[in-house]
């Protein structure tokens, strides 16, 4: 014998016999499912790369280019070496990395605990943050396990070598762009109206 429809798939709450029933932590999970995909998948492009950088192209401490081991992709253009960067983007805050270890950290509570405001449950922004979320994560795991990031695109354009990067800061860079993007493509609530 039913007792009416089932209760919605959703995370809002569902409400039997008068009672409203809160989500389940799984329900709540669920409403970020396209969040934690896309930084997983990001997760693990990043490591997997940074695993076959680590086991076939020899480490440059000095970020000398064109030492033995680098690969040379598109000759003047693009190469694919092994560097280790102890500071955030374009090196800065340079030997820092346990101090942007816990930034790291930091920020990733703060979109935990700010997601609603974030407005984290529509899709765009889930994607956003994903990439965001990922890459972030990915360059957490080579501060606490090697006490650097580990670089490897490195693109020439004529004498300028753009500072090298790997796929987490891809990730990164995209999510806060697209992030950016949406923000300022939205309408604001007085607008709205």
């Amino acid at each position: 014998m039913a007792d009416g429809p089932p209760p919605p798939s959703g995370s809002a709450p569902a409400v039997q016999s008068g009672i409203e029933i809160p989500p389940s932590k799984i329900q709540r999970l669920a409403a970020y499912r396209r969040l934690l995909v896309i930084a997983v998948i990001v997760l693990a492009l990043d490591q997997a790369t940074k695993l076959w950088i680590n086991a076939r192209v020899p480490f440059d401490p000095l970020h000398t280019h064109g030492v033995g081991g680098d690969i040379e992709v598109i000759r003047g253009f693009f190469y694919v070496i092994h560097v280790g960067n102890t500071g955030a983007a374009w090196s800065m805050f340079a030997g820092r990395s346990t101090l942007l270890a816990l930034l790291a950290c930091g920020t990733l509570v703060a979109i935990g605990l700010w997601r609603h405001s974030l407005g984290l449950r529509a899709p765009a922004a889930q994607v956003s943050f994903g990439l965001l979320c990922g890459g972030i994560v990915g360059n957490l795991i080579d501060r606490l396990a090697h006490g650097h990031v580990i670089d490897f695109l490195d693109f020439h354009f004529g004498s300028y070598v753009y500072p090298t990067f790997n796929v987490a800061d891809s990730g990164i860079c995209v999510g806060v762009i697209s992030y950016l993007w949406q923000s300022l493509r939205a309408k604001p609530a007085s607008e709205a109206r």
